[in-house]
């Protein structure tokens, strides 16, 4: 049976076992920091207490954590010397990190000379003493049938073993502590492999009692595995040990391990490898060692973002590793699984929260209602977003009025929306216009001028307007986002939102950050609330472009995007579609509309002439061509393609037909010298 004694007489009265667990630089007599805790002031020290003829430690700043080195020790593993068996516990972590020899009396079974460490007095230990390297030599072999077997079991193969440079080791030869050779010698019985490396080799004996030895100087920072990882992957496992690494490995699975479960694991590594890898996860033994270091590592390790996956595995001699796991049957299937219900309980309150929002193909969601549309194009639709863009001058005030004045029309009312279909507020929800550049006197003559386009006498009740021009830019959002929750509940919902100026809710239209936040906001709301929202962006467009990233994130999010822009007669407003989510925004018509000084208001003068439609089709066809060959003369199909993806924001279907009309009017042509490629054309 294991004796403190024992174990003090072998480690210099302590000193060993804190030299071998405390990898940090440190001197006996001099303040170090604890690290059993978070310590902030170096107020700990190891000294040599002539009472007890041991070696404790001290700690000025906190006494909680002073003790000697099993005290020590036992904190290291979340244990408590004060109990019986976690005490035994204790001796056995020390007896196997240091390979003392200790649970097995006469040292080395079957062999007159022990090659552990001797009885040292602890008077000869007041200073750091040097680590003795001692020689060794050994033989290595063609592995036997017997041992691959032994290795198959594991699912390890001759060339994960070649991989990993271990070694059928025939005999090896070193000193003890006193200096005095021995030999070990491999047997059919007790078969000696070597994990091998240039400076040291790492014995594994898995039949006999002393499992582990050493030949040479093994790094502090051992790390069995670290050359065979990938420079990237998706997870890599920590183990207990050699074995598991292998056992992984040969399923094709990144893994490491250090010297023991108990090792200190170094966070320089762990953080390097936090680079590399999406998930590093803690996969130790199962018995009550295994789960204690496990535990603590991944506490320690928290701010890496490592954590743990337990097996599930009674934690026996025979059943506590993932080597076991896989020898008694289980697959590489069924440990995915086990790793799929670990990201589970990890992604837990995520997943939950995605399980509300997966399409139930069995349950299909309503189809959003169009509220704004030209003809048979859907533009503004019930959890979408609508910009309206144009320069100063255009008429955008004026068209923006008409799609409100269609929203609080009287049904069956027949009034002009300038070319376009506003669906009738059958419901009465609340329509909600949002001023951020005009006046309150402004905007009030505007909204009592589309009464009149609605053929109202009064303001209906669930029309709100709001001039913002009084708040600062941080409030306008709040402000916005409040009083649409307020309206949703007070109307049953909202039928329109109208933000004349959207420009005004950020401090900068290059500001990328908040030109995101702003807009997946809105695209929010409109979500939630089921409407139609309604930007209007006070900018000239780049020719099919939005300028800033605020344009290019209603680029990307807004169902449609319409421009308005001066005809070349300058008393005529043309409406005309920079994207539509569904189909090509070319094949929308040309609407136009005027002043009409008999009527007091702006009315529908009806579509451009087809003639017309097409020589705006040709031509900006023509200034995508242009951008497209401004950095390359020669371009493939598929080059072309997807260039007219990106500039139009149109699918590859659209694309494809535009590349048909283009070359139809001559504005690409083939490369003669080499047809696979396209030039510009005449243009």
């Amino acid at each position: 049976m294991l004796r403190k004694e024992e174990i003090l007489s072998r480690t210099s009265n302590g000193l060993n076992v804190f030299r071998h667990y405390i990898k940090t630089s440190w001197r006996v007599g001099r303040n170090f920091l604890n690290p059993l805790y978070e310590d902030k002031k170096a107020s700990c020290n190891i000294y040599f207490d002539r009472n007890s003829g041991t070696y404790r430690m001290k700690d000025f700043g906190n006494d909680d954590f002073s003790g000697d080195c099993f005290f020590f020790v036992a904190k290291l593993h979340a244990l408590d010397c004060r109990n019986r068996y976690d005490f035994i516990e204790t001796l056995k972590i020390i007896d196997r990190d240091m390979s003392l020899g200790l649970s097995n009396n006469n040292g080395i079974a079957g062999y007159k000379d022990n090659p552990m460490t001797t009885t040292t007095k602890a008077s000869t230990f007041y200073e750091t003493a040097e680590k003795k390297i001692r020689p060794y030599s050994f033989q290595s072999k063609e592995f036997s049938a017997e041992e691959l077997a032994f290795w198959q079991k594991f699912g390890v193969r001759v060339d994960i073993l070649s991989l990993f440079n271990v070694c059928s080791v025939r005999d090896f030869t070193s000193e003890n502590g006193d200096g005095k050779p021995y030999t070990l010698n491999s047997t059919k019985i007790e078969p000696i492999f070597g994990y091998k490396s240039k400076r040291y080799i790492k014995l594994y004996r898995p039949f006999s009692k002393i499992r582990f030895l050493y030949g040479g100087s093994i790094v502090d920072n051992y790390c069995f595995g670290l050359e065979q990882l990938p420079s990237k992957g998706d997870k890599v496992f920590i183990t207990g040990g050699e074995k598991d690494v292998l056992s992984l490995s040969a399923r094709g699975l990144h893994a490491i391990c250090f010297n023991s479960e108990t090792a200190t694991i170094p966070k320089g590594i762990i953080r390097k490898l936090s680079f590399r890898f999406k998930h590093i996860i803690l996969l130790y033994d199962m018995d009550k060692t295994g789960l204690s270091s496990s535990a603590k590592h991944e506490k320690d390790l928290k701010d890496l973002g490592v954590k743990r996956l337990l097996l599930p595995l009674s934690g026996t001699k025979d059943e506590k590793d993932i080597s076991d796991y896989f020898s008694m049957g289980n697959t590489y299937e069924s440990f995915m699984k086990l790793f799929l219900e670990f990201l589970d309980n990890l992604y837990s309150d995520t997943m939950t929260l995605l399980k509300s929002c997966e399409i139930d193909f069995n349950n299909p969601p309503e189809s959003s209602q169009e509220i704004i549309s030209a003809g048979d194009v859907p533009l503004g639709t019930q959890g979408n977003i609508l910009c309206i863009t144009g320069g100063e001058g255009t008429g955008k005030s004026n068209f923006i009025a008409a799609l409100i004045a269609g929203s609080i029309r009287k049904q069956k009312a027949e009034i002009d929306t300038l070319g376009m279909t506003v669906s009738t507020n059958n419901q009465n929800k609340a329509v909600l216009l949002y001023d951020t550049e005009q006046s309150e006197v402004q905007l009030f003559k505007n909204v009592s001028n589309l009464l009149k386009r609605a053929k109202l006498n009064y303001k209906p009740e669930v029309l709100k307007a709001f001039s913002l021009t009084g708040m600062s830019r941080n409030e306008r959002l709040l402000a916005i986002v409040q009083s649409m929750d307020r309206f949703h509940y007070q109307y049953s919902g909202i039928q329109l939102v109208m933000i004349d100026g959207i420009a005004d809710l950020v401090h900068s239209a290059n500001d990328e950050a908040e030109s995101i936040r702003i807009i997946d906001e809105l695209y929010r709301l409109a979500g939630i609330y089921k409407t139609c929202i309604v930007c209007v962006l006070h900018y000239i467009p780049n020719g099919l472009k939005l300028r800033g990233h605020l344009g290019s994130e209603l680029q990307r999010k807004a169902a449609a995007i319409l421009s308005i822009e001066l005809d070349n007669d300058p008393s005529i407003s043309v409406v005309k579609a920079l994207k539509v989510r569904e189909g090509s925004p070319l094949d929308v018509p040309l609407m136009q509309f005027s002043w009409d000084k008999e009527a007091g208001m702006h009315l529908y003068l009806g579509e451009k002439p087809r003639q017309e439609k097409e020589k705006r089709k040709e031509k900006e066809l023509e200034i995508v061509a242009k951008s497209i060959f401004s950095t390359q003369s020669h371009l493939t199909y598929m080059n072309i393609s997807e260039k007219i993806q990106e500039i139009m924001d149109v699918k590859e279907r659209t694309s494809k037909s535009y590349i048909r009309y283009m070359r139809e009017k001559e504005i690409i042509v083939k490369d003669p010298s080499n047809d696979t490629y396209f030039i510009k054309g005449k243009i």
